[in-house]
């Protein structure tokens, strides 16, 4: 079997798809990488990449795709309703097959120190890469946003990992990390009140006393004029995504508030769903083996 790591490579442009087209060009027709998929969101302002490649082709390609996106995304004209700390914001890399956490934060080092000395931009470590304690939770890595970074990074408990101890007016700084799996979701609410997604993201999420594996926030969807709670689960196995779902329902109901619908993110694997399946439909026998595609693709 193949060597083959994932990457999810997060950066700050929605809007502008013709700028989006030109970043995720670098990663098409290359050999030993495939380009999964990728998505835009102009209220968050933020483009989600999925790639897959052998582990020394996939870093080139990453590098590769990080001077698109410093040469086009000017992070002094950005926002958006996402946080986010730099152009290229974060970078996980994620073992599939026959590589382990321990080559990936192999991985994250080398695309991390590239970054910094190829496009003096500061690079934090994050999640199984983190060389801290204090860094693997990323939403305490990316607290301050690129506005707050400025006088963030001159705290001795935040210098980078890689590169300038300063921030790139332009660029911004970047997180780069290993990590398993995860889910981004998201469940849109029938209002417009975004402080009543903040206080139901807040419940939610872990760090508030709500679900362990789960990250949330209130965002608003201009476009549609409505709020969402926009998550990331971070391991579905212990926090389902029909657990996460109800939990939002159930504290959407104290405000007289409907779920209206939600949406993934990205690429999720495929047990996350089923999990789904089994939880709504009750399903009492079911096993893997039972999906079609799954014993076709044996």
């Amino acid at each position: 079997m193949a060597k083959l790591v994932e990457c999810i490579p997060n950066f700050s442009e929605g809007r502008n798809l013709e700028v989006v087209e030109k970043i995720v060009d670098t990663l098409r027709g290359r050999e030993g990488v495939k380009l999964l998929d990728y998505s835009s969101d102009a209220d968050h302002n933020r483009s989600v990449v999925t790639v897959i490649g052998e582990p020394e082709k996939l870093q080139e390609a990453i590098i590769d795709m990080a001077e698109k996106v410093y040469k086009n995304i000017d992070m002094t004209k950005h926002e958006g309703g996402h946080p986010r700390m730099g152009a290229l914001d974060v970078v996980p890399f994620v073992p599939i097959s026959d590589v382990t956490m321990e080559e990936c934060i192999e991985i994250a080092n080398k695309v991390g120190k590239a970054i910094g000395d190829r496009f003096n931009i500061p690079v934090y470590l994050y999640e199984k890469a983190a060389k801290k304690k204090t860094r693997e939770n990323l939403a305490k890595v990316r607290k301050g946003q690129y506005e707050g970074f400025f006088e963030k990074i001159k705290d001795p408990d935040w210098k980078p990992d890689y590169g300038p101890e300063e921030v790139n007016v332009k660029g911004g700084c970047v997180a780069v990390g290993a990590r398993v799996p995860l889910v981004a979701f998201n469940v849109n609410l029938g209002t417009d009140n975004i402080e009543i997604a903040d206080k139901i993201a807040k419940i939610v999420r872990h760090i508030g006393g709500g679900l362990r594996f789960v990250k949330a926030m209130g965002v608003k969807l201009e476009d549609r004029n409505i709020v969402q709670v926009s998550m990331n689960l971070v391991n579905y196995e212990k926090t389902a995504v029909y657990r996460a779902f109800e939990m939002i329902k159930m504290e959407a109901k104290r405000y007289g508030v409907p779920v209206i619908g939600s949406e993934v993110i990205g690429l999720v694997p495929m047990a996350s769903l089923i999990q789904c399946a089994e939880y709504y439909l009750q399903i009492e026998n079911f096993s893997m083996d039972q999906i079609l595609e799954k014993r076709i693709m044996e």
